[in-house]
């Protein structure tokens, strides 16, 4: 195959006959373009070989269970792929339209090493991606994307005999099994399932409805032009459009999923929208009541109340925060040992009894009604306003390119070190703690925090700003955080802003 090329426009002769694929895709531990402009139809065939001749570099045994996710192209790239991993002589197991989870589950349950599973995730349409494992439950990390970078791009791919193609043709049936087996709740808790007319659609209300819950389905037909919002359980359109429906139906909460459902996003029954890291403090204090002593890891976007909980410090639990990314929080959740992960985002990690490592929407989803069950006649609401009270923002992501964001973060880092080292105030007090394993999280004397991080998958920086003192402290440490960040000429628009 030739050597694939950056400068191709689509409508012409070579667009049709050589491989595009842009350099920017590679992102830290998965793959993101935009199909059309960045990747096309034979550059994501060069991708399926360069993806393959990596499995053969790990020395893994190269079968390779592939899926992919409810959009207009995504089957055709997966086919696309299937061809180059096929090329570099890869049994492939194809096991159809999934969620990212179920194709994590086929490593598990059909013998496959490899896994390259066809999504744009949470995405806008016009996105497509790869999320790629070796070594379940683990997803590809910074080496392996960079050398599968440098392998794809410098046209290093093996060809291999070998290849071959199968379709494994239950594995709905299996996996929808795997993950209800063994779960019965002792009542019929009232949920909204919400599904963003994406993949989930398929998947999570008989999955919901199996374990004994009244499930009601929203937005759960599968439609690819997402014809009313995008389906991001960080997205504020979303979780306001779930809010009214728990409140219209007067259900006891509402669960929503992401695009390829490994994401899991919560709505109390008085609609108040919970934000994931708070979820994980409930799930940690339920599974800490049950587990002596357990271990969680939270990312750096989650909330400081893990720190200051007096249940988890009475249950004996200690947490660690950690990089932000489903490949990082899956590898040092799995490395600690941990009972559970959990990351702003809605990605909750659970080793077994309760899951097999990797992040899925549907395991989380049965966890938290699990929890809510045990808490008896407890409302959602109830148990999140014992939490200790906190102001927090959505998670927020200034544009900034992906050449650059790095730099502006390393930038905001030496800042933040500098102002601690020189003992200088932000909003009157001194910086007690930086946490920098990914971006700068800054906290203050009274717990105000706010952190800036480089968004893994979209050019954008990522902004969130935590207070256990009250919303005005809290706005205040956004508007010092985004004073500064407006400094860099680089930095654009937000998102949303509070």
């Amino acid at each position: 195959m030739p050597k694939p090329r950056a400068d191709l426009k689509p409508n012409t002769l070579d667009y049709e006959n050589l491989p595009l694929v842009t350099p920017n895709g590679f992102r830290e531990y998965d793959a993101r373009w935009l199909f059309g402009t960045e990747l096309n139809l034979p550059g994501v065939q060069a991708l399926g070989l360069g993806l393959g001749t990596l499995f053969h570099e790990l020395g893994i045994a190269p079968r390779v269970a592939t899926g992919h996710d409810y959009r207009a192209y995504s089957l055709s790239i997966k086919q696309a792929l299937t061809i180059g991993l096929m090329e570099a002589g890869c049994q492939v197991v194809d096991i159809g339209l999934s969620t990212t989870p179920m194709a994590y589950y086929a490593q598990f349950a059909l013998d496959c090493p490899g896994v390259a599973m066809v999504t744009a995730s949470h995405n806008e349409n016009g996105w497509t991606g790869v999320k790629m494992g070796a070594s379940k439950p683990l997803t590809f990390g910074p080496d392996e994307m960079t050398r599968l970078k440098a392998i794809v791009l410098g046209g290093l791919s093996k060809p291999r005999a070998g290849g071959s193609y199968s379709r494994a043709e239950d594995m709905r049936a299996r996996y929808l099994a795997a993950v209800t087996n063994g779960h019965k709740l002792s009542r019929p808790i009232r949920v909204v399932a919400a599904c963003g007319n994406g993949t989930a659609g398929a998947f999570a209300p008989e999955a919901l409805s199996r374990i004994g819950a009244e499930v009601i389905p929203m937005d759960a037909e599968l439609d690819f032009t997402f014809p009313k919002y995008n389906p991001n359980t960080e997205d504020m359109q979303m979780l306001h459009a779930m809010a009214k429906v728990v409140q219209e139906t007067g259900a006891e909460l509402a669960l929503g999923f992401d695009g390829d459902c490994d994401r899991c996003g919560v709505v109390a029954d008085d609609g108040e929208e919970i934000f994931a890291d708070k979820v994980g403090v409930l799930l940690a204090r339920d599974l800490s009541a049950r587990i002596p002593n357990a271990k969680f890891v939270a990312d750096v976007k989650s909330t400081g109340i893990f720190e200051i909980d007096p249940v988890l410090k009475k249950n004996g639990a200690t947490v660690d925060y950690w990089k932000t990314g489903h490949s990082y929080m899956k590898r040092r959740t799995h490395e600690l040992g941990a009972v559970a992960g959990f990351e702003k985002s809605g990605h909750y990690f659970f080793n077994p009894p309760v899951g097999r490592g990797y992040d899925d929407g549907i395991v989380a989803a049965i966890a938290i009604l699990e929890m809510l069950d045990r808490a008896g006649q407890t409302k959602m609401s109830a148990l999140v306003s014992g939490l200790p009270k906190t102001w927090g923002t959505p998670t927020m992501a200034p544009f900034c390119p992906d050449d650059k964001k790095y730099d502006v973060v390393a930038a905001m880092t030496q800042e933040y070190e500098t102002l601690k080292e020189t003992g200088e105030t932000i909003l009157g007090q001194k910086i007690v703690r930086l946490v920098t394993v990914n971006g700068v999280r800054v906290t203050l004397e009274d717990g105000t925090w706010g952190l800036i991080r480089a968004s893994s998958n979209k050019p954008s920086l990522v902004v969130v700003v935590e207070s256990p003192v009250s919303e005005a402290q809290m706005r205040a440490m956004f508007a010092d955080l985004d004073g500064r960040l407006s400094k860099h000429p680089e930095v654009g628009a937000y998102d949303q802003k509070i």
